[in-house]
């Protein structure tokens, strides 16, 4: 599904930890890191298919979570030149997301990658709250910077504001951000072995 403009609808979950840090995930085969995203389907809402491609892409149900903010609007990124398909019938020259906040309710365990015939990611970890800015894709930064400044009021109501800091010069993205704090074998679980498809 494509819109007139040549933006693919989607939707962008940003999972959190109750402590303020956010599920940062590997894609398969690729040494790209990104929060789960995924296209939405015509007959669905942007709800929907976040629950879909949470189930899709982390294992996790509706029950593991709970919604705590999403985006107004949405956001657009575009794709760079060499990832456009100029031969598709419809071409699509970007991602238009509506982007959720969900606190992480569930375990650990609760967590798996290769739930599906294709998984999107074979590893993950906690990172800091505006980690990802620095550390995703180029083209994707903006839209990041956007989609956690306005979902950082809702982060801070349950972490507090030391875990979500505001975005001051050195969170943004041509700043430095702080390194990821890890758990020791806690925080990283094996997929499967399909390339990535959003």
């Amino acid at each position: 599904m494509i819109d007139p403009d040549g933006y693919r609808p989607n939707v962008g979950i940003v999972l959190m930890h109750p402590d303020g840090r956010v599920f940062w995930a590997r894609r398969v085969h690729r040494d790209g890191w990104q929060f789960p995203q995924g296209g939405m389907n015509t007959d669905e809402t942007p709800l929907e298919a976040m629950y879909r491609e949470l189930r899709e892409e982390t294992g996790l149900l509706p029950d593991h979570v709970a919604v705590l903010g999403v985006t107004p609007g949405w956001l657009r990124y575009r794709l760079p030149q060499r990832a456009i398909r100029r031969n598709d019938k419809l071409v699509c020259i970007g991602q238009k997301q509506v982007w959720y906040l969900l606190q992480f309710t569930g375990q650990e365990c609760d967590l798996c990658l290769d739930g599906t015939e294709k998984p999107e990611f074979d590893n993950w970890r906690w990172v800091d709250f505006w980690y990802p800015v620095e550390h995703v894709v180029n083209f994707k930064r903006s839209v990041y910077a956007s989609a956690l400044g306005h979902l950082a009021p809702f982060a801070r109501q349950v972490a507090g504001a030391t875990a979500v800091p505001h975005p001051g010069k050195d969170l943004r993205p041509s700043g430095h951000s702080q390194r990821p704090r890890r758990r020791a074998a806690a925080g990283e679980r094996s997929g499967g072995s399909a390339p990535e498809t959003n």
